[in-house]
């Protein structure tokens, strides 16, 4: 079994976010919902920040990499 893609994940934490918002899910189903929409919002959000973190790379003609800066 392949490993989920960012986009799968967010449509799962969409899916659980909706059951939950109609209030019709168990208590304990709700609480085991909670958890996983927890540990998948983590998850979207540490890939959200290592995807940052390459984009702000900078390859420089002789292949050194450096910090993208804008200036203010």
């Amino acid at each position: 079994m392949s490993e989920k893609t960012f986009e799968e994940n967010l449509t799962d934490l969409e899916q659980i976010v909706a059951r939950l918002e109609k209030g019709e899910v168990p208590l304990e189903e709700a609480i085991e919902e909670f958890e996983k929409g927890t540990k998948l919002s983590k998850e979207l959000q540490a890939t959200l920040q290592k995807a940052e973190q390459s984009l702000t790379k900078i390859v420089n003609e002789d292949g050194t990499v450096t910090d993208f800066k804008t200036e203010d």
